[in-house]
Parts: structure tokens; C-alpha cells; sequence
């Protein structure tokens, strides 16, 4: 069984290296979706003997689609995001699952969310994610802008862990993930969604995150300040489905609809005012 893995990044020369390594340590063939880095991610890339595909940035589907027709050689795909790494343990769960003649289409990995405050580091959470794609099933398209974006099929959970360099600070983390909340709105609602209700959904991603995943009894206040940031996005993500409900953001809704995907990703310095209106 061969495995193929790939990583997509920017500017992301501080994390790219431990990254990389991880999935050099698992597979037998390794791409790195180049998304027009400025800062020497590059050359990180290159001192690794990975092959690059430089791709200018049209999204997530795209970049994994990229990704997986660049790997087509592989039974089984492997990614990683550019801030995340393998614990120690798991390149052997990893190789013992490789031994198990795995056959279905998805497997998920725990990966452990990071808090790096200056004042203390702590997991606020750990959540299950698919990470390892047969390379029948690796059906990303274009359309897909978002992380969350690949259609379910049968899983089963593979004890690899993933250390995510989740969260540094909550102001970096909110501007981030205002844009991302933003292109799941376009997404959802050019299928039809409905927006829920965003002023529910901050005080019950606290109470998940602190509570049921424990976060406050590893991070005590701390957690509380990162989940209350983490909750914004899941609020904004309904209060921006229902601003396009109600006729804004027109023309990363037509950009959308008609496949003009790199015209929606160059609006988004356009829209920062936007982004920074309170829900």
C-alpha cells in the first residue's frame, strides 16, 4: 500500500518544518501546495526534498484537488495543515494501521488543539478530524472553499495523534477565522442553508469547549478567553448567512456562483471593514 501526503501553505516558514518532517516520517511520497509564499517556506520545502506545486490561492478544494492529482500514483492519502505535526507516537499507529490492509475511505485522527499564551500553554480540546482520504474518495473540488468542505462516507479512528498550533493570540485567531467564517456563509448559502441562531451559539461552544472537552481544568481562565474567541466564529458564521439573506456581500456571492474563485479570495482586504462589524 503506497501512501501519499501533502501539506498545503503560505507564509508559514515557523511551523512548515516540524510539519513537513511529520509527513516525510509516514509516507512514501510527500507535496507541499506552494500557495505563492513570500517568506522562505520555499526554501524550507526544498531543504526537505519535497516536491512543490506552486498554485495561486483559489481555496481549500482546489488546493487538495491539486494536491491529490499530483499523488495519483497513492492508495491512500495523508494530510497535514501547515501549523500541525505528528506526537511521537503516532508514525507507529500510523505503520500499523499501513500493516492492517485498511480499506475504507476515511480514517479519522485526534488532533489536540494548542493554546501558546505567553502566560501558559494547554490543549483547550481535542477533536476528531479525517485525515487519511483513499485516493478513490478524494473527491475535493474547487466549490469547496472551506475546511469542513469533504463529503461524509464510512470512517473508522486511527489513535495518531496531531498537535495543532491552534491559538497564539485571540486577536490573530478572530481576524482569521472573520474571513472563514465568511466564505461558509457563501458556501452555505448557495446551497440553500438557513441561518441558525448566532447568539446561542457562542455561550454553547464555551460551555463544549470548556466543559465537555475540558478545556478549563488544563487552562482554568485562560480557556475560558480562548473558547469565548473560538465561539465568535461559529456566531459569525450565521450572522453572515443572514447578511447575504439579506442581500449583502453581492459580489462574492456572483463571484462564487459563477467559479471566479480567485476574484473571491482578492476581495477579502476589500471587506475587512465589513468583517469587523459586530455581530
Amino acid at each position: 500500500m503506497r501512501l501519499g501526503g501533502f501539506v498545503i501553505h503560505g507564509n508559514n516558514r515557523e511551523t512548515l518544518g516540524d510539519c513537513l518532517d511529520s509527513l516525510l516520517s509516514v509516507c512514501d511520497e510527500v507535496v507541499a501546495v506552494d500557495s505563492c509564499s513570500t517568506d522562505g517556506s520555499a526554501e524550507i520545502v526544498r531543504s526537505r526534498g519535497v516536491r512543490s506545486v506552486v498554485l495561486p490561492w483559489h481555496g481549500y478544494g482546489a488546493a487538495r484537488q491539486a494536491a491529490a492529482r499530483e499523488l495519483a500514483n497513492c492508495d491512500y492519502l495523508f494530510f497535514l495543515d501547515s501549523d500541525e505535526r505528528l506526537a511521537p507516537e503516532a508514525a507507529e499507529a500510523i505503520a500499523g494501521w499501513r500493516r492492517s490492509n485498511p480499506h475504507l475511505p476515511h480514517y479519522l485522527l485526534p488532533r489536540r488543539d494548542w493554546v501558546q499564551f505567553p502566560s501558559r500553554s494547554f490543549v483547550l480540546r481535542t477533536e476528531w478530524h479525517v485525515r487519511l482520504v483513499r485516493r478513490d474518495a478524494a473527491t475535493w473540488k474547487p466549490e469547496m472553499i472551506v475546511h469542513e468542505a469533504l463529503p461524509r462516507r464510512p470512517a473508522a479512528r486511527l489513535r495518531a495523534p496531531i498537535e495543532h498550533r491552534f491559538m497564539t493570540s485571540t486577536e490573530e485567531l478572530e481576524a482569521k477565522q472573520d474571513w472563514y467564517a465568511l466564505l461558509w456563509a457563501v458556501q452555505a448559502h448557495a446551497s440553500g442553508r438557513r441561518p441558525g441562531r448566532a447568539w446561542l451559539a457562542r455561550p454553547v461552544h464555551v460551555l463544549r469547549n470548556c466543559v465537555l472537552k475540558g478545556g478549563l481544568l488544563r487552562g482554568g481562565l485562560a480557556a475560558v478567553e480562548a473558547a469565548w474567541a473560538v465561539s465568535r466564529y461559529h456566531a459569525r458564521k450565521h450572522h453572515y448567512l443572514r447578511r447575504l439573506q439579506a442581500g449583502e456581500f453581492r459580489e462574492l456571492v456572483r463571484a462564487y456562483a459563477d467559479g471566479r474563485l480567485a476574484e473571491l479570495f482578492a476581495a477579502r482586504e476589500r471587506y475587512r471593514t465589513a468583517l469587523a462589524a459586530p455581530a
